[in-house]
């Protein structure tokens, strides 16, 4: 973190350690044994960030990892000439830096606050110390990088075999296996919490090709606007996902 203390992203000082029920909020922690849940909770503090502000730059001392209770945290790589890749817009639930706490090297990329966020941060040590007396919690972080390497290999396989449109609906796709189905029937709803901007920026096309992307599924009847959220034909996007025939 940049030699930056262990205080909010306001400068105030850090909350008081996290209760374990806050933990099982997320994936990756909903399996461990209570004990477990409670030594990592130990070692957890609350911090916050406004919008816009940066968490960590590329390049950046790993020693951190922050898990997302509230607001939206982009990652992005960044050329010197001012271009941006869009890796990743995480939200609640969702956790980052996880890598640093396996191999403590540097940021590979830069994360900054989307809206007002707050995370529960663990410093590298406390995992460690936490890792070697519970087994459990050393093979919850296996198979949460296990499933992050699926989810790079996929994004990659979308940009590299895919029309544009064919990107977009696998993406909706993808997103939808990752979200709470609060739909009806064939119909799932999702909030993608991200501009079409950043969409472009994830499947390497510009926006105005993103929004023709957009506009041809509506039209199509694929998906219909809901509000800030988007209602989800989940039959008309599955025909959808593998193209064009030849």
């Amino acid at each position: 973190m940049s030699g930056r203390p262990l205080a909010d992203g306001n400068g105030r000082g850090a909350a008081p350690q996290a209760p374990t029920s806050r933990l099982q909020t997320f994936p990756i922690f909903s399996a461990l044994s209570a004990e477990s849940l409670a030594d990592l909770a130990q070692g957890m503090r609350e911090q916050h960030w406004g919008t816009g502000q940066l968490i960590f730059s590329r390049g950046d001392a790993g020693d951190h990892m922050f898990a997302i209770l509230r607001g939206r945290i982009r990652l992005v790589l960044s050329s010197p000439r001012g271009r941006e890749i869009v890796l990743r817009t995480l939200g609640p639930g969702d956790i980052l830096g996880e890598m640093a706490l396996i191999d403590g090297e540097p940021r590979s990329a830069d994360a900054t606050a989307a809206e007002e966020t707050a995370c529960l941060v663990l410093n590298r040590a406390r995992f460690e110390t936490v890792a070697h007396q519970r087994p459990d919690v050393g093979m919850a972080m296996a198979r949460h990088l296990s499933n992050h390497l699926r989810r790079t290999n996929f994004q990659m396989e979308t940009i590299a075999l895919y029309d544009l449109q064919t990107r977009l609906v696998r993406f909706l796709l993808h997103t939808l296996a990752h979200t709470p189905d609060t739909g009806r029937g064939n119909l799932r709803r999702v909030t993608l919490g991200v501009s079409q901007t950043d969409v472009s920026a994830i499947l390497g096309a510009s926006r105005p090709k993103i929004s023709q992307a957009f506009q041809a599924l509506l039209a199509a009847g694929a998906i219909r606007r809901d509000g800030d959220a988007l209602l989800c034909d989940m039959a008309a996007l599955t025909d959808l996902s593998e193209g064009p025939p030849d």
